[in-house]
């Protein structure tokens, strides 16, 4: 197979679609955040594994993904987005898996047990941030259609709209933190402070899956202002 070729198969007209299927793989990692919550708070610890083992896959098929990305994007495109553009969005996407696969490596290998009182604002609280991965995502999916129309147009004012309601949705989880943290200071007496301490990082790294998939939306909006 020749360069010219191994390229075309990959990339096919243009590296957007490869950025897709990484981040349909990347969704596909963190969607499954809620399963692997409900099981360990349940203290299901076997099917917590199981989830974390389907969760590591994902992040692991996340990053061949990328690999193969920047192994085979060429070094110049012909199209109104730039390599830079598009190499810095592929690894905010990466992070959202990494960060997913760290979330539930932290739990189950410490087997993580969460006060009841916290376990409905934990749930959530995660897929509140789950959420706006999945809004990044739709930003995302709409890439062709912008590079389609030139980046003007109706396509334009649609994707602006999701940018918007991505950002609303960061929001969200935001005060959904801030409660949590809330509720958890209050229960610190009770509970043995290296877990309180695990618990705060675990909730930091909820919250930036959600920062993250607000960045993507921003990489987004900066396209459409070239």
């Amino acid at each position: 197979m020749t360069l010219g070729n191994s390229i075309s198969n990959i990339f096919g007209v243009s590296p957007i679609k490869p950025l897709q299927n990484h981040m349909a793989e990347v969704i596909n990692c963190v969607s499954k955040l809620e399963d692997f919550l409900n099981t360990a708070f349940d203290d299901d610890w076997d099917k917590a594994a199981t989830v974390f083992d389907a969760i590591s896959a994902n992040e692991q098929s996340a990053d061949d993904l990328k690999k193969q990305f920047r192994m085979h994007m060429p070094k110049s495109l012909f199209m109104p987005v730039s390599r830079g553009d598009l190499l810095s969005i592929l690894t905010q996407q990466d992070h959202i898996a990494n960060l997913t696969k760290d979330i539930c490596g932290i739990i189950l290998g410490r087997q993580m047990a969460i006060p009841k009182a916290l376990r409905s604002d934990f749930i959530g609280f995660a897929d509140s941030s789950v959420e706006t991965c999945k809004k990044a995502h739709g930003a995302i999916n709409e890439l062709d259609e912008l590079l389609e129309t030139g980046f003007a147009g109706s396509e334009v004012k649609f994707v602006q709209k999701l940018i918007r309601e991505l950002a609303t949705q960061e929001q969200k989880v935001d005060k959904k933190e801030l409660k949590l943290r809330k509720k958890l200071f209050n229960l610190e007496a009770e509970l043995p402070p290296v877990n309180v301490m695990f618990m705060y990082n675990i909730i930091d790294q909820i919250g930036a899956l959600a920062d993250t998939a607000e960045q993507i939306g921003n990489q987004v909006e900066l396209l459409l202002a070239k």
